[in-house]
């Protein structure tokens, strides 16, 4: 591959079908764990339960509490088509950003729920703005069936919170494309942090996942942590299409910074950021530090290296995607795919629930 750190061609590779994996570890922590010291230039494999024997000791880690809503749901038009609609992220209080399969046109209604005698999970969508990037803006009403069904009578207007119930009954998981499967009650639980807590979401911070229960209480009894949110969009999955990466539009996410975290972040503790979107969210925070909530937009690359994360935890990701770029921010795009085609070789699995890769 090309060494030119601003070609998106330079973070291309071919990953072999059958690693892309399509179900979690199980358990959770016997995810195989790929350790690279950059001081002693050192490869260590090993598996995430063995994690804590690698982390120092002097180490402040940083986790991402958000949680994964049910962003993916079935309606239909008054017409009768049929229609998927994708939640990306809640821009305010009612306008909420969302991708939705087909031609649409400002005023189109979407019927979620109808089929259902549970009045609460009665819900219709209403495209208010159509975005040259495929997204839509949309409100969402609460509604009740007319007597001239399949039209429905709009009623109250929901604020993004209360709709969230509603789409935890209705909606599905929203796994990531490439896993080519429909979700299950395993991923209900599976595609979700065991600390995960403030919902928002719409794709799991992956470097979490492989944490169970007793290891997470674990970790967090030996080392000083704290909790940081970030709320995941579907960007996160988009791969960078331009020739130079620098011309990349870096899609932003919603980011709150609790007290105990800007307290650490503040401090001069080696950090260890669990995941890419940890890790966007510490380094947006070091270059505006008056801002501990906001919109995060930071693309970190070799050309932009992190300037207070000293340790990441992550997965391994998509050819040409940002997060493969931000792990060449620590090492460097050569040792970045040399890891990558070890990786291939030693059958790691990757993606959302693949395993993972602990940059010391």
């Amino acid at each position: 591959m090309s060494a030119n750190v601003l070609l998106t061609s330079s973070y291309d590779f071919t990953l072999p079908q059958e690693l892309i994996a399509t179900h979690p570890a199980s358990p959770r922590d016997s995810a195989k764990l790929l350790v690279y010291n950059r001081n002693r230039d050192e490869i260590t494999h090993s598996l995430f339960s063995n994690l804590e024997e690698f982390i120092p000791q002097n180490c402040a880690i940083i986790f991402n509490d958000t949680k994964v809503i049910k962003a993916r749901l079935f309606g239909k038009k008054e017409s009768g088509a049929k229609i998927e609609l994708l939640i990306n992220k809640a821009l305010n209080a009612y306008d909420v950003n969302v991708y939705i399969r087909g031609k649409m046109k400002i005023g189109t209604k979407i019927f979620f729920g109808e089929e259902s005698k549970d009045f609460d999970m009665n819900l219709v969508a209403e495209v208010k703005e159509l975005h040259e990037d495929g997204s839509r803006i949309v409100n969402f009403y609460s509604s009740t069936p007319s007597s001239q069904a399949p039209a429905w009578e709009l009623k109250e207007k929901l604020r993004f919170e209360e709709i969230l119930p509603i789409i935890d009954k209705i909606g599905h998981v929203p796994l990531p494309p490439y896993i080519q499967r429909e979700d299950n009650k395993e991923d209900e639980s599976e595609y979700q942090s065991v600390f995960a807590l403030k919902e928002g979401a719409v794709a799991a911070p992956t470097a979490s996942l492989h944490f169970t229960q007793e290891q997470h209480k674990r970790v967090c009894s030996k080392f000083s942590h704290a909790f940081l949110t970030l709320h995941v969009g579907s960007g996160t999955f988009k791969p960078v299409e331009c020739e130079i990466i620098t011309n990349h539009p870096m899609h932003s996410e919603y980011y709150d910074i609790s007290n105990e975290a800007k307290e650490l972040l503040d401090s001069d503790m080696p950090i260890l950021s669990v995941g890419t979107t940890s890790t966007r969210t510490i380094e947006f925070y070091t270059r505006n530090k008056a801002l501990q909530k906001g919109e995060a937009n930071i693309f970190l690359h070799p050309n932009n290296k992190p300037l207070r994360v000293n340790h990441l935890l992550t997965n391994f990701h998509l050819p040409k995607s940002t997060l493969l770029m931000l792990v060449a921010s620590f090492v460097g795009l050569e040792k970045a795919q040399e890891l990558y085609k070890i990786a291939i070789e030693n059958r790691y699995r990757f993606y959302s629930y693949g395993d993972a890769m602990l940059i010391l």
